[in-house]
């Protein structure tokens, strides 16, 4: 009887958690930092979820951007690809991947000229 009363407690516990954290809201725009190593500039890009920016020698593209809720932990997390142009019209791919804005290191973006990560997933209000 009590392995069945455990039982239950856990099977509510368990349905009632997927309740208490709320879906993270899809994004439109996408806010990165870029470090030129070399020049040590910082630039910031805007680039449009489904879209994809040239940066020197990098081509990003971003498919899909998420942000947490204002009542949780603020998080952004971005789907992109980035590809190195090595020699003209010759790509390779050196990311791919979700890159988190508070731990860009979970998911490491390794460049010999470059360091990128997330600033924003930029929402808009009205269509939600």
């Amino acid at each position: 009887m009590e392995t069945l009363i455990r039982f239950i407690f856990i099977l509510i516990f368990l349905v009632s958690s997927n309740y208490i954290l709320a879906k993270p809201t899809s994004g439109h725009l996408v806010v990165l930092q870029v470090l030129d190593k070399v020049t040590a500039r910082i630039s910031t890009l805007e680039i449009i979820v489904g879209k994809s920016v040239k940066y020197g020698s990098l081509e990003i593209e971003i498919f899909g951007c998420k942000k947490r809720s204002p009542e949780e932990i603020p998080e952004d997390f971005v789907l992109m690809r980035i590809m190195d142009e090595v020699r003209p019209n010759n790509f390779k791919r050196v990311f791919q991947g979700w890159m988190l804005s508070s731990s860009p290191t979970i998911a490491p973006f390794e460049h010999s000229t470059y360091d990128v990560w997330v600033k924003d997933c930029k929402i808009d209000i009205d269509s939600e």
